[in-house]
C-alpha cells in the first residue's frame, strides 16, 4: 500500500499560493523560488513514484511552457484531479474526474511506494478529511501573505501531528516533516 505525502510550500499563515493560481505571475509572488532549499526539494521529489495535483496547480506549470497532457515532472506518473479540464489522458498524465477521495483511496491500495500530493488546497482538504494523507512535508517560507489558497482549502482539520524531521535553511525557509495521526 502506498503512502500519500503532502509535500508543499506554505506561508507562515498557511497559504500555498499568495494569489489565484490561474493568474499567478512569479515576479509578483512572495514565495521563495531560489535558495539552498531548492536543490533539496529537487532531490526529495526523486523519491516519489507518482504525483497528484489539482487542476489549478497543474495549470500553474503552463506558464513554464507545459501543455495540457504533458507531465510537469519527468519520470513519474501524474494524476490531475479536475472536473473542468479537458485533455486526453496518456501513459504519463491521467486526468481524473469525479470523486477524488474514492480514486485516491483505491490508488493507495493498489500502488506501492510513495505518492506525492504537490498542491491543490481543495484536493488536500478532501483527502485529509477522508484520512488519506499520511505525512506532511511543509517548506515554510518566511512570509505572511494574508490571503490566497489555504493549505487545506475550506477544510479546517483538527489533528495531532508527530514531528519526525526538521531542517532549517539560511534564507529562513524551514522544512518540518510530520506524520499525521488520525483519531
Amino acid at each position: 500500500m502506498a503512502s500519500l505525502v503532502y509535500h508543499v510550500s506554505v506561508s507562515i499563515d498557511h497559504f500555498i499560493a499568495d494569489q489565484p493560481m490561474v493568474d499567478s505571475q512569479l515576479d509578483r509572488t512572495l514565495f521563495l523560488f531560489d535558495g539552498e532549499h531548492v536543490p533539496d526539494f529537487l532531490s526529495d521529489i526523486q523519491h516519489y513514484d507518482a504525483v497528484l495535483m489539482g487542476g489549478k496547480t497543474y495549470e500553474f506549470g503552463f506558464q513554464f511552457g507545459k501543455k495540457p497532457g504533458e507531465p510537469g515532472y519527468d519520470g513519474m506518473k501524474h494524476y490531475i484531479f479536475s472536473n473542468s479540464m479537458q485533455f486526453e489522458s496518456n501513459s504519463e498524465v491521467e486526468l481524473v474526474k469525479g470523486d477524488a477521495g474514492d480514486y485516491v483511496e483505491k490508488l493507495k491500495q493498489e500502488s506501492p511506494g510513495k505518492l506525492w500530493l504537490c498542491g491543490g488546497g481543495q484536493l488536500a482538504g478532501t483527502l485529509i478529511k477522508r484520512k488519506l494523507i499520511d505525512q506532511l512535508v511543509l517548506k515554510v517560507n518566511p512570509i505572511l501573505v494574508g490571503s490566497g489558497v489555504p493549505l487545506f482549502g475550506d477544510v479546517k482539520p483538527q489533528l495531532k501531528l508527530e514531528l519526525i524531521d526538521m531542517k532549517r535553511y539560511e534564507n529562513g525557509v524551514i522544512k518540518p516533516t510530520y506524520n499525521v495521526i488520525y483519531p
